[in-house]
């Protein structure tokens, strides 16, 4: 990039505001960081996209593959028996796979959200014998897991091609 070139900025998205109840609230940031962490991923370059910019490895690709995974252990009862390897994308998975992969599986967790009006209950997850978390545990995990990962991409994304912005 010269010095004369802008990189590509993305607005700057505010915080939501949701409604007043909490399950609102939490939902509505939950939803918030989930579109801004797949907008970061969508449109990033191959193959830089899957190339560890830090030492530790982390990816773009890697990072949404693992959101994909944990919004699939949480609240569709999926078992997890390798969490490194979830940070990995397969090699025939593109930008865009990884991406329509991420936003069906957090459709198919609001369908199970949509469903949970007690957020003292637990997740219902499909596993007999194991009992999820709270639904308010859930929700605050994930709003925890996906805002930092998000802030990760936006490191990535930087310095991949220059583009900043939620």
């Amino acid at each position: 990039m010269s010095s004369t070139t802008r990189p590509p900025h993305r607005g700057d998205t505010p915080p939501p505001r949701t409604g007043s109840s909490e399950a609102e609230v939490l939902r509505g940031f939950l939803d918030y960081l989930r579109t801004s962490i797949a907008a970061k991923v969508d449109g990033a370059p191959e193959p830089q996209v899957r190339t560890a910019a830090v030492p530790s490895g982390t990816n773009l690709l890697g990072l949404l593959s693992h959101l994909t995974a944990v919004e699939r252990w949480m609240f569709l009862g999926d078992d997890v028996t390798d969490w490194p390897a979830t940070f990995r994308a397969a090699p025939a998975d593109g930008v865009a796979d990884i991406v329509a992969r991420y936003r069906e599986t957090v459709e198919r967790a609001d369908v199970v959200l949509d469903v949970c009006t007690d957020l003292d209950a637990p997740v219902p997850r499909p596993r007999p014998g194991r009992t999820g978390p709270s639904v308010r545990w859930a929700l605050t995990h994930m709003i925890e897991e996906t805002g930092r990962h998000a802030g990760h991409a936006d490191i990535l994304r930087e310095l991949i091609d220059g583009s900043t912005g939620r």
